[in-house]
């Protein structure tokens, strides 16, 4: 079977020392991910995330579960990063995240984000637009948008910095990989686990999860 992680010619700049920290989740410098949109599980649907190593980082398993109202995003010990759940309301519904916290002090009542679609926003580019509220359980929060595509993902500012973007992978040889096999590039200081939270959603929303 064939490595569908990063190659790390592609990646000399960046050095052991920017390796993800387990608490903040952050580096300093870019980052590159390899998302297999596998379960580890015999027969699970869910995802697989490698980092430029090739090690596990983040994994989805929904087991025999498919469209699920909610999954959780784990890191490579199991231990749950985020709980997402999709909220079905009248008119609109949207998805809300859940920062799990070890130390207890994680409100299971507010969430951490929610994602919600821009629905007055008219395009002739074949996007959806989503709005990111960060901060749900703050005074004032912080917003992302989501620019949402059939064969892609970005993740914007709200002055349109480009935070994160997920598109197929490509050999060095230019071979594309299988649909199931994607690239993560996350920029500079943002939290990573946030980022795969959120391509999390999208991939509920086009139910690949």
């Amino acid at each position: 079977m064939a490595k569908v992680y990063s190659n790390k010619s592609n990646l000399s700049t960046i050095s052991s020392s920017s390796s993800i920290s387990s608490n903040s989740y952050m580096s300093p410098r870019r980052e590159i991910f390899t998302l297999w949109m596998k379960s580890l599980v015999y027969h699970g649907n869910g995802c697989t995330v490698y980092d430029s190593k090739g090690q596990i980082v983040y994994r989805i398993d929904n087991y025999n579960i498919k469209r699920s109202k909610e999954v959780h995003l784990m890191d490579s010990n199991g231990r749950v990063l985020f709980s997402i759940r999709n909220r079905k309301v009248p008119v609109f519904g949207h998805w809300d995240g859940y920062k799990w916290s070890y130390e207890g002090v994680t409100s299971k009542e507010i969430p951490w984000f929610q994602v919600k679609k821009i629905h007055n926003v008219l395009r002739e580019d074949n996007m959806n637009y989503y709005n990111v509220i960060l901060g749900c359980n703050q005074a004032e929060a912080n917003c992302y948008n989501i620019i949402l595509g059939i064969k892609s993902i970005k993740i914007v500012t709200q002055v349109s910095r480009l935070v994160a973007e997920v598109k197929q992978k490509q050999a060095t040889s230019g071979v594309l990989f299988g649909s199931d096999v994607l690239t993560l590039v996350v920029e500079p200081h943002v939290d990573n686990s946030l980022v795969m939270a959120l391509v999390t959603v999208c991939g509920l929303i086009h139910h690949k999860i």
